[in-house]
């Protein structure tokens, strides 16, 4: 038969979604259904002194308002699945009596449409004891910062080391013949599915039974902690997610308001449908990133790497999110990269500020360890006048070195890290665009290993990780012969319900039309406490597919051959025709063994009559992919504004179940990376206002941003991954942002040294420029960058 793993199959489910047949949550309409929208916190910091819902409640269209009082009393508090050694305020109350940022949930308002619910929030009254706002992680570790929780005496929700430190690092560092340090930033980002979050919820007040249809990566997540928030067993609750329009992380828990749009449908014994808008989404749903690390990479006389490390400063945010720190200990364990190091560490302070919570997203953690390690590679680079590729692959692990264990806890598995640099080296060496008056070119690469398919479940007990790291893959054959995959990981654009079922396909020796996959319902699929995050669907729920496949054709290989008086080993499988190898005509096809196997007829001796198998699979060790990245950059010394001409990857991620669909997630990420480096980011005001709360502030990158891409794969399969696979839906974001500042270092080094914050803003780079003294010579106006003999650019 013809190979389906590693075949560009189309995915099995555009047709439907293309068509206008796809169901989100806004889709959903049940008899009787009302609609909630929830009351917020106007400000970032202050005592609730009032919270009045009179007028609202008068309005015969107002069905209920939860209030902050009526809600602590009915629920319990959220439970955070990753908390760090000693880590402070563990739980996240679901209403409060103090507010700690803009956009905080207090209530909830249900009426019967949501213009009638907008309307009552407008007339309940709110009042504040305000209190002073923090907003800056350094500013929040100040002896006079306002503390957000008093008890503690600081504002610091954790504290530790990982790797090399102190007395172990400290020495190599003295003893370098070169140190290059910087502080570096990567700024706080929303997330931007293009569907936001939203759920219905329905209460059976006679089987006491909840049903929620959410937008969500976490299905058996969700339905868990709604139980633990509602005070509910698990089985009274289902979850459901149909289609998800987008991710990227920031939909991987529960939060607060889709609790409280829970027991708002319990309260009024009413299908209850919450939808966030997109101003919501900018204040409410958590944000990424925004860290400072001071980093140091250390060097002996002849360009090698002796150490590295990094002091890391967090804003949390608010509160710790359900990952806590996790982001950070991400970066942490990341940091070395594809190199060879003596020594290696960083010490974590994770800080809480008057500002949205900040959690998971694309490239979790890895996005800033990639950041800080190849812009300090690439200004050791330009200190010692070597080229930025050379450097690399002198200190670059070689294949012979894998397995490998880091300094900081990591064993890789399997790659040649140097081959896909070398490849990326030579797509540049092709191709070379002269810099044009006032228009500066140049190239930049970087480099990096990725943390893929988050297991096992005894490593995340290890870290503290609340949160099993199996999959279970469910493979039937059903009496007609059509195929059933089903599996505890969530779809969410990502093609997973293809890949799945190209592996149960290739397994089972069937055709793609044969195999259906069903994924999202927590009633009908096995149980996934981690589900579809940290790029785990295809290593750990494919790994799980790839072995109850299998054993699954074996069964039927055995029974088919009992059917037709055959050893097993004479029998050939293919397009689902089980046939006996020289014996024309004798044959059998997949639905003739199915039906009467489901019977329990004409069975081996000891073969089970149902058509079933089920594996849990919790691997043995995470995966590791790597890739090298390159871009070409054209920047406007006049206006600041860098454009992306070019750009090469090469990416390893094993076994490329579907190219077509790799493929589009690499470059999907490369896209959502050069808005992390050239335009996004959450900005507030010293208040503790967000500032960016649409996309007239927050500017997020269009097609004409992005650059045609040469994409290439290698395959060095994952040796403890069924299937060999490792995870790519992140690769893409984690290496894009610091490959296009390390080009943009190329093209303009007299700011090389200081660029070591994103966003590479027009104005942040004309101010760079400005200072450096590349406009001195433009005619340019020193103070207001406006032509000086142009008598109309001032008015």
């Amino acid at each position: 038969m013809n190979r389906l793993v590693g075949a560009r199959v189309a995915r099995i489910n555009d047709p439907r979604l293309l068509t206008g047949r796809g169901t989100y949550v806004d889709d959903i309409s049940l008899p009787g259904m009302l609609h909630a929208v929830m009351v917020r916190a106007s400000i970032a910091h202050g005592r609730v002194t009032r919270f009045d819902a009179t007028e609202a409640l008068a309005d015969e269209d107002v069905h209920a308002v939860i209030t902050p009082e009526q809600a602590m009393a009915r629920t319990h508090e959220l439970p955070l699945v990753w908390l760090a050694p000693e880590q402070r305020h563990t739980r996240v109350p679901v209403a409060t009596d103090e507010v700690r940022y803009v956009g905080q949930p207090l209530g909830v308002v249900v009426a019967d449409t949501r213009a009638s619910a907008e309307d009552a929030l407008d007339v309940i009254d709110v009042g504040y004891d305000e209190l002073d706002a923090v907003v800056d992680a350094e500013a929040a570790l100040a002896d006079d910062a306002p503390l957000l929780y008093p008890e503690w005496g600081t504002n610091v929700v954790a504290s530790y080391d990982i790797g090399d430190t102190g007395e172990e690092i400290e020495p190599v560092f003295a003893g370098a013949a070169r140190v290059v340090e910087r502080r570096l930033h990567v700024q706080r980002l929303a997330v931007n599915p293009i569907e936001p979050r939203g759920l219905v919820a329905q209460w059976d007040a006679g089987t006491e039974a909840l049903t929620v249809w959410i937008s969500t990566q976490v299905s058996h997540h969700i339905r868990d902690h709604l139980a633990i928030v509602l005070g509910l067993r698990a089985d009274q609750v289902r979850v459901i997610a149909r289609d998800v329009g987008g991710g990227f992380g920031c939909k991987e828990h529960l939060y607060a308001d889709e609790a409280l749009a829970c027991l708002a449908a319990m309260t009024t014994g009413r299908p209850v449908k919450w939808i966030e808008d997109r101003g919501e989404h900018f204040g409410a749903t958590f944000h990424a990133r925004d860290v400072v690390h001071r980093a140091r990479l250390a060097l002996d006389e002849d360009g090698r790497f002796l150490a590295i490390h990094s002091d890391i400063l967090g804003n949390c945010g608010a509160h710790a999110s359900n990952v806590g720190t996790g982001p950070f200990r991400i970066s942490s364990i990341m940091l070395p990269g594809p190199y060879r190091f003596e020594r290696a560490g960083t010490t974590i302070r994770g800080v809480v500020t008057t500002t949205t919570p900040t959690g998971a997203m694309r490239g979790f953690g890895m996005q800033e360890a990639s950041w800080v390690r190849e812009r300090l590679v690439d200004e050791a680079a330009r200190e010692l006048g070597v080229d930025p590729v050379e450097l690399r692959l002198r200190n670059m692990l070689e294949p012979g070195d894998l397995p490998y264990d880091t300094r900081t806890y990591q064993r890789y598995d399997s790659g040649d890290y140097p081959e896909a640099l070398r490849r990326v080296g030579a797509e540049i060496e092709k191709r070379s665009r002269p810099s044009e008056g006032r228009i500066r070119r140049g190239i930049g690469v970087a480099t990096h290993v990725e943390f893929t398919g988050l297991g096992p479940s005894k490593t995340q007990q290890l870290v503290g990780f609340h949160l099993g790291g199996f999959e279970t893959g469910v493979v039937r054959v059903e009496p007609d012969g059509s195929v059933l995959v089903s599996s505890g990981v969530v779809g969410m654009g990502q093609g997973i319900e293809t890949t799945l079922a190209q592996l149960a396909a290739e397994q089972l020796h069937v055709p793609m039309s044969a195999v259906r996959v069903r994924l999202g319902d927590t009633a009908t699929a096995p149980y996934s406490a981690s589900g579809s995050i940290a790029s785990r669907s295809m290593v750990v729920g494919g790994g799980a597919v790839v072995r109850a496949g299998a054993r699954l054709h074996e069964r039927l290989v055995r029974i088919a051959a009992h059917r037709l008086e055959a050893d097993p080993g004479d029998i050939e499988v293919e397009e689902g025709v089980f046939s006996v190898k020289g014996v024309p005509g004798s044959s059998l096809t997949l639905a003739e063994v199915a039906e009467r196997a489901w019977l329990g007829w004409n069975l081996p001796p000891g073969e089970r009559a149902d058509l079933e198998e089920k594996d849990v699979h919790d691997p043995e060790n995470v995966s590791y992919s790597y890739a090298a990245h390159a871009a070409a950059v054209a920047v406007d010394l006049d206006t600041g504004q860098v454009r992306v001409e070019d750009y090469w990857l090469v990416h390893d991620a094993g076994t490329v179940v579907n190219p077509m669909i790799a493929d589009g997630q690499v470059v999907g990420g490369v896209a959502h990376g050069i808005g992390i480096a050239l335009h996004e980011e959450m900005r507030y005001d010293p208040a503790g206002q967000p500032i960016t709360t649409s996309y007239l502030d927050y500017v997020m990158p269009t097609a004409e941003d992005i650059p045609d891409m040469d994409v290439s794969h290698m395959c060095t399969p994952a040796p403890h991954i069924p299937g060999g696979m490792k995870g790519l839906g992140e690769g893409g974001t984690i290496l894009s942002p610091v490959t296009v500042g390390n080009a943009v270092a190329a093209a303009v080094p007299e700011i090389a040294e200081r660029l070591v914050e994103t966003p590479l803003s027009p104005s942040r780079m004309w101010t760079l420029m400005h200072e450096a003294g590349l406009h001195d010579e433009t005619g340019l106006d020193d103070e207001t960058g406006l032509d000086d003999d142009d008598p109309t650019s001032k008015e």
